[in-house]
């Protein structure tokens, strides 16, 4: 009896919800959804990308610069932090130069190759 309650309870719900959605005014008329994004074309998407990879990029590598010079000089002797400060600033530094030759190839590709300015 209880579960049988239970069902004519949603039922009721979903009669009183969806009679409530057709007496909203504009209810039945089509929806316009903006673009959220400010690209236009598939290349404005691309170059969208690139660039907020960059900003993060020089935001993050001296962050993790500032925490590899912590554990290297904050090691108190010890090996491991010493070799682990070390290996965070070496990758960070390999991988914001990675990020810097990609923009500057795709800069440069786009130019001399394409004809089309940045």
């Amino acid at each position: 009896m209880n579960f049988q309650f239970s069902i004519f309870k949603r039922i009721f719900l979903v009669l009183i919800l969806s009679s409530l959605l057709l007496a909203v005014p504009g209810a039945g008329e089509s929806i316009e959804i903006e673009n959220p994004l400010e690209a236009e074309t598939f290349q404005e998407l691309v170059d969208a990308i690139i660039n907020f990879i960059y900003v993060v990029a020089l935001w993050v590598a001296p962050l993790m610069i500032v925490i590899g010079a912590y554990f290297f000089l904050f090691s108190g002797g010890r090996p491991e932090y010493v070799s682990r400060g070390k290996k965070i600033i070496v990758w960070t530094l390999i991988g914001f130069s990675v990020i810097l030759l990609s923009k500057g190839l795709i800069t440069f590709l786009r130019e001399e190759i394409l004809g089309v300015g940045p």
